[in-house]
């Protein structure tokens, strides 16, 4: 066979270096979907100046959003309340694995779904373990059904050393705990990438 210079190379596919991050739950805000009463509507608040890439936001006192923001220097706890901008914000909500956590993260989902949050994005919900060991059977299929409201639901595993009031390096993480942090980095990069365009 002549492999002579008249020979054309096939193309070869390009294979991404990430698989594609598939959203699990409900990707934008619905339109039956009515806004909860006032009293469980989370604060909202203006602001300007520079912006992270995204937002952590606990639904509750507790959730653990400061803790997280912490582990990421271009994140920003957003004490509570929604972070309302010019150019609009991706939040990722926190919550507590307890009922009343999850509740709460409901309730914020819902209020997102209603579409009176213009310029939010979610792109999923952090559940924070509030106890070491593994989640009752009653709490995990709760968060589901609530974890169905959003794009993406992570389970973040118990980290003693916040217990106690320690600041923990990422490196010093659980490896669940830096894997969850990756895939949602890959979430907002794509939330964000939606939002842009």
């Amino acid at each position: 066979m002549n492999l002579g210079a008249d020979t054309i190379d096939e193309p070869v596919p390009a294979i991404p270096e990430e698989p594609p991050f598939i959203p699990t739950g409900a990707t934008k805000p619905q339109l039956s979907v009515p806004q909860p009463d006032q009293a469980d509507r989370l604060p909202r608040r203006n602001v300007t100046g520079s912006q992270p890439a995204f937002w952590w936001l606990g639904v509750h006192g507790g959730a653990g959003e400061t803790s997280l923001a912490r582990l990421d220097k271009n994140s920003r706890a957003a004490d509570h309340h929604w972070p309302l901008t010019a150019a609009g914000s991706v939040v990722v909500l926190v919550a507590r694995s307890n009922i009343p956590g999850l509740r709460a993260a409901r309730l914020a989902a819902t209020e997102w779904a209603s579409r009176s949050l213009p310029g939010i994005q979610i792109a999923g919900l952090v559940v924070m373990a509030d106890a070491p060991g593994r989640l009752p059977k009653e709490i995990r299929d709760f968060s589901r059904v609530v974890g169905g409201g959003v794009p993406h639901l992570w389970h973040f595993p118990w980290v003693d050393g916040w217990r106690y009031g320690h600041d923990v390096a990422p490196e010093e993480l659980p490896k669940e705990a830096r894997t969850i942090l990756e895939q949602i980095h890959l979430a907002v990069t794509a939330t964000a990438a939606l939002t842009a365009k």
